[in-house]
């Protein structure tokens, strides 16, 4: 019978994708994961593990040799560290885009590194002037492996192939593209396509795109035996073991699965897994297992190979799954002896004696563990048990042995109250954030994105980044660069100026936040300025309009400087912590976090302010967020009005925001919409950069296209896309779908004509309410300025698209029957008759229908519109 096995879980770091890596002489066990640190166990040891500090964050791989390990994170720094004084050693290198996976050689003297780069960099780990760079495959590498000699190195690529590449010569050279094995995942994917070189070293297996296991030998480059796995999720993680006499694999559906090389028949089913497993490796001579998921966690499986099947793992070095011995060749030989003969003796777990000194928590196991923090009362019971929480299960008794009113509710302190209400009430806090700007990626990032160009930083070796700014235009500006020892990180770009701003203490010198503004050129000599903030108080957010500087810090400050550098004006905002802010001429929008809602996010309010008159027009209202939902960008268009565009991908404008209290927020556009979308063929995101016409006068949302599942754009920067203005109304009726299969052939040409009417009534809804939009927003904008003659024009414009479209909806309803004639008479009155042609050609379409009764209505109304008059009460009520 065998024995139970025994199962070790620790907490090693955060939740998040977490790997492991034993050394090859299995005394120790290295995790890295998403902290800033890596932790070293020792194998048999039940003591707290070794922490070695001052590492990166985000690791994707960690590697180890006996003295020394290896991560590589995705800041694209790949380090070594000592495993004698557990202290960092060097950066062997450094790569621009995030590292994915690291691979060392069997002797531990090259460090093989994949990345988003297209080129995978063989570094030497004792001199790294000493590199090798592999370029033949066109796209990021997901996975390295060497083989078991070092001599061959296979390169898991995002395209879906693999490169193995021969490192015998002095210059790496391909000997063979694989297609067709692997499945096409992108670097970031949990899923897994790394290259298992199977221990006799003639043959390697994958995971393959039907979620199996694929043996490919190495010396005809045939396909081998399959392991059928019946995993229902792609695989996640597998790996041989030492002898290469079993398998063992994993998938996202949560089950690992034990596997007998020779037959291809499964072992075991482990089916307690709590977390997606991202890495397996067996220990290098005991029966123990270990795995790290993505919620930070280690488990080391002791005894994982069940007692019946020890002999197995217990054998010399076994041969790879083959239909066929590739290296008897066509007369026949034998293949050569193993070059591992020897015996690996795997003892099994040894008897334990009856009293053991394992805690209570470890027999019962976690399904009984309770990990409340309890505060014993009763010093008496301290042997037993601890209890603070009034369960009841370790109350204390008074002198006459009886139960003391502790346990009652009633009598709790409220402060101790107070402290578990606060444990569960935490709210949700929107961060703030620079409208524009992306996260780092590898050594760069975008510090702003706007119409007018875009400005980017690069992390240099040292205390320096390099600023690059670049404009759209390039005849009337110059692009320019500077070295950056503030290291700022927010920008703003207009055609006037561009603005930075850096964080306290940035430099490492205890320096305050400041405030840089270079300007593009002025009539006289150029002046630039700087202005440090109050120490302690660090910036959030910034904006540059053609008048103002406004910044946001975390003291709740907004502080408005003029484009000279003259302080204007600070005052505390009411909505906090401040969320972000934007800017266009005099006026200036902030938003901050406001209430807590039933979710415990809090509620997004914003302020729109005009500095020069010293007018509020919008007080601290509500930001229109749908639940679960987050705020990407904000920023007025190229006229003047505020947008803002959520996580859900919608751009919405604010109209009438010049009437305290009368302010709406009016979806524009909804890019999950987008007709590009509908074939469902594309997975892509839009990063928006501004409003502003077109080449055609009309209004335009621009933005970046992000391709996959990234969400932000990312060197090259991508060019500038356009999508005009569409407004949620409904979705395309699938007719075919509502009647059934049975009506589909005799209604085929009566449905063609129907499909072809509501698509052209949605179309003309569509222009309606768009140019409605648009003319109510641009009246707005007018009668609270000086209109110029070209805005004259477009209202005017506006007005007869309006009329346009209503004057197609009434031919459709005429079109669609005499019961249709209140909506039509509805449209008609709706008509602005901008130009006094309108209405004659409404009635006009009445006539044209044979609809007489509807156009005499339109005749009374025309006459009372020409008296200049009065409309009935009954008809202003409709």
């Amino acid at each position: 019978m065998a024995s139970e096995y025994r199962l070790r879980s620790r907490q090693a770091h955060a939740p998040g994708a977490t790997y492991l890596a034993y050394t090859p002489n299995g005394k120790k066990l290295i995790t890295a994961g998403v902290d800033n640190y890596c932790r070293v166990f020792t194998t048999g040891s039940d003591d707290e593990p070794i922490t070695v500090d001052d590492c990166q964050e985000n690791n994707a791989a960690v590697v180890a040799g006996n003295g020394f390990f290896i991560t590589g994170s995705e800041d694209g720094t790949v380090s070594k560290y000592s495993l004698e004084d557990n202290k960092f050693e060097e950066i062997l290198v450094r790569t621009t885009l995030p590292v994915r996976d690291v691979a060392l050689s069997p002797d531990g003297n090259w460090i093989a590194v994949a990345s988003d780069e297209l080129s995978v960099s063989v570094v030497n780990t004792k001199d790294t002037t000493k590199v090798r760079t592999l370029r033949e495959q066109p796209r990021a590498v997901k996975h390295v492996s060497y083989d078991k000699k070092g001599d061959h190195l296979a390169v898991s690529c995002t395209d879906g192939n693999i490169y193995v590449y021969s490192l015998e010569g002095d210059e790496p050279e391909m000997i063979k593209k694989v297609d067709g094995m692997i499945k096409s995942l992108e670097t970031e994917s949990e899923s897994n396509s790394r290259v298992l070189w199977h221990p006799d070293g003639r043959a390697f297996a994958t995971p393959t795109a039907l979620r199996d296991i694929q043996v490919m030998s190495t010396n005809d480059w045939a396909r081998q035996r399959v392991f059928k796995t019946n995993h229902t999720a792609d695989i996640t993680a597998a790996a041989w073991s030492p002898n290469g006499a079993l398998l063992v694999t994993t998938s996202h559906d949560m089950d690992m699965k034990l596997w007998d090389t020779k037959t291809q028949k499964l072992l075991k089913t482990f089916e307690d897994i709590r977390a997606t497993i991202l890495a397996i490796v067996w220990h290098p001579s005991e029966n123990i297992l270990s795995y790290t998921n993505n919620e930070g966690e280690l488990f080391i499986h002791t005894d994982f190979v069940p007692e019946e099947h020890l002999p197995l793992l217990n054998k010399s070095t076994v041969s790879a799954p083959f239909f066929h011995d590739p290296s008897e060749g066509r007369a026949g030989l034998a293949p050569a002896p193993q070059v591992n003969g020897a015996t690996r003796e795997l003892p099994g777990r040894p008897r334990q004696r009856d009293g053991t000194p394992d805690s209570l928590d470890d027999l019962l196991g976690p399904d009984f563990r309770d990990d409340e923090v309890r505060d014993d009362g009763d010093e008496d019971m301290e042997d037993f048990v601890v209890d603070d929480d009034g369960a009841g299960y370790a109350q204390g008794v008074n002198g006459h042995g009886k139960r003391t009113n502790g346990h009652l509710s009633g009598l709790e302190p409220s402060a101790k109250k107070r402290a578990t209400a606060s444990s569960l009430f935490r709210p949700q806090i929107h961060e703030p954030f620079q409208p524009g700007s992306t996260p780092w990626r590898g050594n760069r990032r975008l510090l702003c994105c706007s119409l007018t160009g875009n400005v980017e930083t690069v992390s240099q070796e040292g205390r320096h980044h390099t600023v690059t700014v670049n404009f759209y235009d390039q005849h009337t500006f110059r692009n320019f660069h500077f070295t950056d020892i503030f290291l700022y990180d927010k920008a703003c770009l207009n055609e006037n100026g561009t603005l930075f701003a850096c964080q306290p203490d940035s430099a490492g010198d205890g320096n305050p936040a400041m405030i840089y503004y270079r300007p593009h050129e002025t009539w006289t000599t150029r002046t630039d300025w700087r202005t440090n903030l109050p120490t302690g108080e660090s910036v959030t957010a910034i904006a540059l309009s053609d008048s103002y500087v406004c910044v946001t810090t975390s003291t709740n400050y907004v502080r408005i400087y003029s484009l000279f550098g003259l302080p204007i004006r600070v005052y505390r905002q009411k909505s906090s912590p401040a969320v972000t802010c934007a800017a266009w001429r005099d006026y200036i929008l902030t938003i901050g976090n406001g209430p807590i809602q039933s979710d415990l996010s809090t509620q997004l309010l914003y302020t729109i302010e005009n500095i020069k008159h010293d007018t509020i027009y919008q007080d601290a209202d509500i930001l229109a967020l749908p639940p679960n939902t987050t705020l990407d960008s904000v920023f007025f268009s190229s006229s003047g009005d505020p947008y803002i565009y959520d996580s859900s991908g919608v751009l919405l404008t604010l109209l009438n925001w010049r009437t305290n209290g009368q302010a709406r927020w009016v979806p524009m556009l909804d890019t999950r919409q987008l007709s590009r979308l509908a074939t469902g063929g594309k997975e892509e995101t839009y990063w928006p950069v501004g409003v502003a016409p077109s080449s055609t006068g009309d209004l335009k949302f621009h933005c970046m296209i992000i391709k996959g599942r990234e969400r932000y754009p990312s060197a090259p920067v991508p060019h500038l896309s356009e999508f005009g203005f569409e407004i949620p109304l409904s979705s395309a009726i699938d007719k075919k779908a509502l009647l059934g299969a049975d009506a589909e052939e005799d209604s085929d040409d009566e449905e063609g004509g129907r499909k072809k009417g509501e698509s052209k009534q949605q179309e003309h809804e569509q222009a309606f309410i768009l140019s409605s939009t648009l003319h109510a927003q641009l009246s707005s904008t007018l009668s609270h300025t000086r209109p110029s003659a070209d805005q004259k024009r477009d209202l005017t414009n506006l007005e007869v698209a309006i009329d346009r479209a209503l004057l197609q909806l009434l031919g459709l309803e005429c079109l669609a029957g005499e019961d249709h004639g209140m909506k039509a008479l509805e449209i008609v009155s709706l008509m602005r008759d901008a130009n006094g042609k309108m209405l004659d050609l409404a009635g006009k379409v009445a006539s044209r229908y044979g609809r007489d009764v509807l156009g005499e209505k339109i005749r009374e109304l025309a006459e009372k519109r020409a008296a200049g008059g009065e409309v009935d009460e009954d008809d202003e009520y409709a």
